[in-house]
């Protein structure tokens, strides 16, 4: 176990690499001077030179990703153009909103996945399991920013019970969690019924019945234990997506995170706080990748590491 998540880690290496070198392009493949936006639209082009040779654009590419890696490594991410502050400033308030309403909508979309799942399973080609599918069909075809709306004007303009916007309190979570665990929630079931049904017809399924076990003890340790694999897989992802994915919702209930912080850094042509969030959001989802490829032994003991 130890060598294999030794291993693993060393192969997310050349991936993190590859992360710095994309996001290093964005400098170079937007269209605009950065060093012009600083200096102003109106600056003359000896103000403009200035900066040019001040933020080191007219060093060669190498060296300027060499430098850029270099402070990455130190914690420095660079000066926001539209604040003037430190990158990681601007963004370390904002990085925990992000996380946590990715988290609660992770968790709320496995455990409305999971039992929806199973129950489904359970109760195949039946009239449960033909509505929980249509349901599951509706979730993954709304659109977040469409549902997030559409909350909002019932819960919030109609019935006037929760708050249409903000981060804070208990009662401002649940529209844009509901919002973003929709989605996740109709995959996960989905894909737990698929598994489910491949899981539940096995020989020590079946034994495990024969051996007078409940039902209950059947299908929730011996099947769904061993059905969890695609699940945890799907749930990464999920997790990985809404760590980034998060910009329309945040935008829709006016949450200061990290997506609304990336839409008006690009309105401003803030290349540096663009950079700093697609670096975040691509480190986190390898590391969420990590973290449920490390996962899989605990739920399935027959997985080989080797």
């Amino acid at each position: 176990m130890f060598k294999f998540i030794v291993r693993r880690f060393l192969q997310t290496i050349p991936v993190v690499i590859g992360v710095t070198l994309l996001v290093f392009s964005l400098m170079h493949f937007i269209p605009g001077d950065p060093a012009q936006i600083m200096a102003g639209e109106t600056a003359p082009p000896e103000q403009v030179e200035r900066m040019r040779e001040r933020l080191g654009l007219n060093d060669p590419v190498y060296v300027q990703y060499g430098r850029y890696v270099t402070n990455l490594l130190q914690g420095d991410m660079g000066q926001s153009i539209r604040s003037s502050r430190n990158v990681l400033d601007e963004i370390r308030p904002r990085f925990w909103i992000t996380v946590k309403l990715a988290l609660y909508s992770t968790i709320l979309s496995v455990f409305i996945g999971l039992i929806a799942g199973v129950f489904s399973a359970v109760r195949r080609y039946g009239l449960a399991d033909t509505t929980i599918m249509i349901i599951a069909l509706f979730g993954l075809s709304m659109p977040n920013f469409w549902l997030g709306l559409m909350l909002i004007q019932f819960f919030s303009i109609e019935l006037s019970l929760l708050p249409p916007s903000g981060w804070g309190t208990w009662q401002q979570t649940i529209l844009p969690v509901i919002t973003l665990g929709t989605a996740g929630a109709a995959i996960i079931a989905r894909v737990t019924r698929a598994s489910m049904l491949e899981v539940i017809n096995q020989d020590y399924v079946r034994t495990a019945r024969a051996k007078g076990l409940s039902e209950r003890v059947v299908i929730y340790k011996h099947a769904l234990k061993n059905a969890m694999i695609p699940v945890i897989t799907v749930v990464g992802l999920e997790l990985g997506v809404l760590l980034s994915g998060t910009v329309l919702t945040e935008t829709v209930f006016s949450i200061n995170g990290m997506g609304r912080l990336v839409i008006h850094a690009i309105s401003s042509r803030d290349f540096p706080v663009v950079q700093g969030v697609v670096l975040i959001f691509a480190l986190m989802f390898v590391l969420v990748n990590f973290l449920v490829d490390v996962s899989y032994r605990y739920f399935n003991k027959r997985v080989d590491y080797n």
